[in-house]
C-alpha cells in the first residue's frame, strides 16, 4: 500500500494542476497568461536540470548518457514538431501536450526505480527517500497540468474536456512506474538516457513554444514568472532531492 500511494502521488499533482481550469473564465487574461508561461518555463528548465540531467549524470558517473539523451530528445521533438505542423493547425497546444506527456514517462520510471530499490533493500534507498522523490515530481506536475488544461479552455474546449486531457497527460507516470518495478533489471541500465532524453524534450518546448508565446510586455511578467518558477523548482528539487 505504501508503494502504491507513492506511485500515485505524481499523478495526483497533475490532477490538481489540471483542475485549475475549473476556476477559469472563458479566456486567460493576457498578463496572467504571460506570467504563467514564464513560470512554466522556469519550472521546466529547473526540473530539466535538477530532476533529469543531474540525476542522469549521477547515475552513470559520466556525462555521456546525459549528452546523448539530451541531443536525441531535442531532435526527436524537432521531428515531431515538423510532423505535427503538417497535420494539425493547432501545433503549439499539440506540442505542449505531447512534450509534457513524453517527459512524464521517464519521471514515472524514476519513481518506479526508487521504490523498486527500496523494496529490494538497496543501500541508501529507503521508502522516505522514494516518497520525497515522488512528492517533488508531484509538485512539479501541478503547473504542468495547468498549462495543458487552461490553454485548451481558451481555445474553445469545454472545462470538462480540458481537465480530462490534462489528467490524461499524467496518467503515464503511475503506469510506467509500475512497469519499471516489474522490469527493474532491464530498465535501470538505460534510465540515465531516458532522463536526459526527457530533459532535451522539455528544453525544446521551452525555447520553441513557451518563450515565443510569452511575448515581452512593459511589465516584464514573462521574466518575473520565469524567475519565480525557476527558483521555486530549484529549491524544491534541492530540498526534496
Amino acid at each position: 500500500m505504501q508503494t502504491l500511494i507513492g506511485l500515485l502521488i505524481p499523478f495526483i499533482g497533475t490532477i490538481i494542476g489540471s483542475a485549475m481550469v475549473i476556476f477559469m473564465k472563458n479566456k486567460i487574461n493576457s498578463l496572467v497568461e504571460k506570467l504563467l508561461l514564464g513560470f512554466a518555463s522556469g519550472v521546466m528548465v529547473a526540473a530539466s536540470i535538477w530532476s533529469l540531467i543531474l540525476p542522469s549524470i549521477e547515475m552513470s558517473k559520466t556525462c555521456i548518457p546525459a549528452v546523448v539523451g539530451f541531443i536525441i530528445g531535442i531532435f526527436f521533438l524537432l521531428i515531431i514538431n515538423i510532423i505535427v505542423s503538417k497535420i494539425n493547425s493547432n501545433k503549439n497546444t499539440s506540442m505542449m501536450i505531447f512534450a509534457i506527456t513524453l517527459h512524464n514517462i521517464p519521471e514515472g520510471m524514476a519513481v518506479g526505480v526508487a521504490y523498486a530499490a527500496a523494496l529490494s533493500g538497496v543501500s541508501g534507498m529507503v521508502f522516505p527517500v522514494a516518497f520525497a522523490l515522488a512528492l517533488g515530481i508531484a509538485i512539479q506536475n501541478i503547473p504542468e497540468g495547468a498549462i495543458i488544461s487552461m490553454p485548451l479552455k481558451s481555445k474553445g474546449y469545454t472545462k470538462k474536456k480540458s481537465f480530462f486531457v490534462g489528467v490524461l497527460s499524467g496518467i503515464v507516470e503511475p503506469i510506467f512506474a509500475l512497469f519499471t518495478i516489474l522490469l527493474t533489471n532491464l530498465v535501470i541500465p538505460i534510465l540515465p538516457y531516458l532522463l536526459s532524453f526527457a530533459a532535451g524534450a522539455m528544453i525544446y518546448v521551452v525555447v520553441k513554444e513557451l518563450i515565443p508565446e510569452a511575448k515581452e510586455d512593459k511589465y516584464n511578467l514573462d521574466i518575473i514568472g520565469f524567475m519565480i518558477g525557476f527558483i521555486i523548482m530549484m529549491v524544491l528539487d534541492v530540498i526534496l532531492g
